[in-house]
């Protein structure tokens, strides 16, 4: 797992998942092996051997070809795209690809819908190198979310700059999810 971990330069996402009382829930963090049972159609969670729970869960960012595009249009001050502050959460299960230009399954009712994260420059390993997201949705209906990503679009549509797929976090009405994604450049 500390392997899988540093290939991850692109920095990582965070999930917390908290109850109605604002008590931590344990979440399922997979290691390789986990991986890929998971992506052969086998999720197996056996402690130590395909994974881990923990409070807060990291997960490898995979930024997408539109994403790099958007990144240096944006730099460079070419294209239309807009900023990338809005996150999505949904509940695809195909791996995510470079390729990918919306969530599979983005979750749109009972406290899931997409919105704006609260934005601010972070250090990595250079002054404010990374930029950092948080988010937190709070529930009113039952997921098993399985997607997460960065839109530059708060409602609909839109180009998508990262997305993952990961192990199911089960939320509940009254549960909140916060997400905190970076990115570094």
């Amino acid at each position: 797992m500390f392997s899988d971990r540093l290939l991850c330069r692109e920095a990582n996402t965070f999930f917390q998942l908290t109850d109605a009382q604002g008590k931590s829930k344990m979440l399922w963090e997979e290691n390789l092996l986990g991986r890929c049972l998971r992506r052969a159609g086998c999720e197996a969670r056996v402690p130590f051997l395909t994974g881990l729970y923990v409070y807060v869960l990291a997960n490898c960012n995979l930024i997408t070809n539109v994403g790099h595009a958007a990144g240096n249009a944006r730099m460079s001050g070419q294209g239309s795209y807009s900023t990338f502050v809005n996150l999505a959460i949904g509940t695809g299960t195909t791996a995510a690809a470079a390729a990918d230009t919306a969530l599979q399954t983005e979750i749109t009712t009972g406290g899931g819908a997409r919105g704006a994260a609260t934005a601010s420059q972070v250090t990595t390993t250079v002054t404010n190198d990374t930029t950092q997201l948080v988010k937190t949705w709070t529930f009113t209906a039952s997921f098993a979310v399985t997607e997460e990503g960065i839109l530059d679009n708060a409602t609909t549509g839109g180009n998508l700059l990262a997305h993952q797929v990961f192990s199911a976090i089960n939320v509940a009405s009254g549960d909140s999810l916060t997400v905190t994604h970076k990115y570094q450049s």
